[in-house]
């Protein structure tokens, strides 16, 4: 056997000897489900209505669902706040100017909306710390890259850790200039990933494009991304909501309180951004919206009329009942374990969309989209018998705005992460600034002591 390399019959289904090693492990790690009712586990850090055990404090963003009458909650439309600010407020807000994310980005990390030569000294050292390390695309991003762009990053982000000449120190201008520094660099760290990939993986042409300072992160992000490096002005607008919509959710959401967790220990923040990201890779956070993009191609190659209501809750219902697309019984992008009866992000993003859709002649696509979304909803509660309708989450309609703007599907999720981080570095330095103690939940052992047995003796 090659010393760097295992055989790679080694860890095949087929090989036998694993197989049984296989099998010891769903032994060996099945706990009987019966004993989280026993023990009251709030599994997922919820309790049995799903809402949130409440482990920490936030002044950074806000999400409500309910209203209080005479005592009691009652559901309502989703709010969504960013350092106490109204998002939809916020956006609306912008009207007369047209980029924003740097804004909302500056509002969360200080605490407060910048005045015009604050915001101008921002984006000036966002632009300045945009550069990445001389012949870092060449020595790391071009070497080995990957064909998921979320580990490409984790990847790129772990190495600049060694070419900052302060890596470890945890005081807050420190990790202040890191969290700066990252946050401009995101999306080169992506783009620059998705091209290595696409060259090294799908044998396309190699396209590096510098950022160009007098623009915008969504500019940016189009210009690099897209092989002539045009787009629309309403391209870009669009993208930059989806970035504000996506840059924060509070602190409970998974890679922002992985951000949490691993910042309590003392780490240094590029161990804690990378871990993030690990978590925002996963298909039940971040790759939620490639779910929905994959269930409406679905969907539009399987129902003839897409203007037919009753066509589409027919196919609808082959889905919940795991008959039709990826057999898991899911309709992809409803339902949140916050909102209620509305997304405030999905029903901003759904405007962003309809405006997008009109100038790419992609309406019947959004009607479509809007006609599965009414249905959905009631029809998920009937079947599932829940007390109340479930409403379109945000992922619901981002996978359609980024295929709309040709945004590859591998870059949903990095697009999620360039936004979030702005988010991800803002509770990094709420945590350190506060001093917590290292984040350390129970876990109760259920299984059984026993006596040593010697190796001669076991069976």
């Amino acid at each position: 056997m090659n010393n760097e390399h295992l055989e790679l019959d080694t860890f095949s289904e087929t090989n036998e000897k694993f197989n049984r090693l296989v099998g010891c492990c769903m032994r060996s790690g099945h706990i009987d489900q019966n004993l989280y009712l026993e023990y009251d586990v709030k599994r997922g850090l919820r309790d049995s209505s799903g809402k949130g055990v409440l482990t920490g404090l936030t002044e950074i963003s806000d999400v409500t669902a309910y209203e209080t009458v005479e005592g009691r909650n009652i559901p309502s439309d989703g709010h969504l706040y960013f350092q106490g600010y109204n998002v939809e407020d916020l956006i609306n807000g912008f009207k007369e100017r047209k980029f924003k994310f740097e804004e909302i980005t500056y509002l969360l990390v200080f605490g407060a909306l910048p005045n015009q030569t604050q915001l101008n000294d921002f984006i000036q050292i966002l632009s300045t710390a945009r550069e990445l390390p001389n012949k870092f695309v060449r020595d790391v991003i071009m070497k080995a890259p990957s064909a998921n762009i979320m580990n490409a990053m984790q990847k790129s982000v772990l190495t600049l850790y060694s070419y900052d000449p302060n890596p470890d120190e945890t005081d807050i201008p420190n990790v202040l200039r890191q969290s700066l520094e990252l946050i401009a660099k995101f999306p080169l760290l992506a783009v620059y990933g998705y091209q290595a990939h696409r060259h090294y993986h799908l044998d396309k042409s190699l396209v590096i494009r510098y950022p160009k300072p007098e623009l915008s992160t969504s500019e940016n992000i189009l210009r690099t991304l897209r092989p002539d490096g045009q787009y629309t002005e309403l391209e870009a607008k669009v993208l930059d909501v989806a970035l504000i919509l996506h840059a924060e959710h509070g602190g409970g959401n998974n890679s922002t309180f992985t951000t949490h967790v691993v910042s309590s220990t003392g780490t240094d923040t590029y161990s804690a951004i990378a871990a993030s990201l690990g978590s925002l890779k996963g298909p039940r956070h971040g790759g939620a919206n490639l779910k929905v993009a994959q269930m409406m191609e679905n969907i539009k190659e399987n129902v003839s009329d897409w203007t037919s209501e009753q066509e589409i809750t027919d196919y609808l219902n082959k889905i919940l009942d795991k008959k039709a697309f990826d057999g898991t019984g899911l309709i992809y992008g409803m339902g949140h374990a916050v909102y209620t009866l509305s997304d405030p992000r999905a029903t901003i993003l759904k405007r962003y969309a309809k405006l997008l859709a009109e100038e790419k002649g992609l309406m019947d696509e959004f009607y479509l989209l809007d006609t599965i979304e009414k249905i959905a909803g009631n029809l998920v509660a009937t079947r599932r018998k829940l007390f109340k309708e479930i409403c379109a989450n945000v992922d619901f309609y981002s996978g359609f705005v980024y295929t709309m703007l040709d945004i590859p599907q591998e870059m949903f999720t990095p697009i999620f992460a360039i936004a979030r981080i702005s988010g991800w570095c803002s509770h990094r330095i709420e945590e350190l600034v506060n001093s917590g103690k290292i984040i350390r939940p129970a876990y109760k052992y259920v299984g059984h002591h026993v006596d040593y047995i010697d190796i001669e003796e076991r069976k």
